[in-house]
């Protein structure tokens, strides 16, 4: 992969863009790799149990690409590019069954801000700043930004990031509740991010129901959340995580969670 780089810290899958020189913004490439490293966080064998995904360099994401070719290409009136560049990593992202944190060290721009949201936890250094570009170029928000921001910031705030196309500062986000972690500098964001994610990594298999069931919660019925519960909860039950939690709490000691 020459866009994004991935390597194995034990069970915690470490994802970067790894295009500094144009603070990673995503090109063509880049979304082919970005694929290809999900392929493999997927793959059982590569034993991954978290997923912490930054940026290389001074930045975590500045959107697109604008002089990329293949990137102009994907930015077609049809929205095709979107369809088919953006939205199965978005996707695949969400249906993972292992927690995810984002650790924005730089500028979260455009599609680089939707990428930041994904993270089940937000961690962020001082330094970074979110921006909802698109209205300066003339695009409207994409990445499922218009989604995901209002449920996270609120609709007014959402409308006026977009609207206005302002950089929002962690600190402003942390206080508005984008970010759930705020950290000095760039060291102390990876050292803490890492930690939070192998915190994750190491916990029960009941980690990635909770993913799924706070996902169903934008689309269900009460109704619905309700029976979805109950079926993950029987899931839950049937683990193994389930009966050495039970165990550990007996026993008074740490629980040793598989993930199974």
């Amino acid at each position: 992969m020459e866009r994004m780089s991935l390597a194995f810290d034990g069970n915690v899958a470490v994802l970067k863009f790894n295009h500094p020189e144009v603070m990673n913004a995503v090109g063509g490439q880049m979304l082919e790799d970005f694929a290809e490293a999900l392929h493999d966080i997927r793959d059982p064998a590569n034993g991954a149990r978290g997923l912490l995904l930054t940026g290389e360099g001074r930045g975590f994401c500045a959107g697109a690409n604008l002089q990329d070719d293949r990137q102009g290409k994907r930015r077609g009136g049809s929205g095709d590019g979107l369809r088919s560049g953006y939205h199965p990593l978005l996707l695949t992202i969400r249906d993972l069954n292992i927690p995810v944190v984002t650790a924005v060290n730089g500028a979260a721009a455009g599609v680089g801000m939707s990428f930041a949201m994904m993270g089940d936890l937000v961690c962020a250094s001082k330094n970074a700043f979110f921006l909802q570009a698109f209205a300066r170029i003339g695009l409207v928000p994409d990445g499922g930004s218009t989604f995901m921001l209002p449920r996270l910031v609120g609709w007014g705030r959402a409308m006026e990031l977009s609207m206005l196309a302002e950089r929002l500062p962690a600190e402003k986000a942390y206080e508005w509740g984008l970010v759930n972690r705020l950290f000095d500098d760039n060291d102390a964001l990876m050292e803490g991010a890492m930690a939070l994610t192998r915190r994750l990594a190491n916990g029960p298999k009941s980690i990635g129901l909770i993913r799924q069931a706070y996902w169903n919660t934008w689309h269900n019925a009460f109704e619905q959340q309700l029976d979805l519960e109950a079926r993950l909860q029987s899931e839950a039950g049937a683990s193994g995580d389930f009966k050495e939690g039970v165990a550990a709490f007996l026993e008074k000691r740490d629980a040793s969670f598989k993930g199974e």
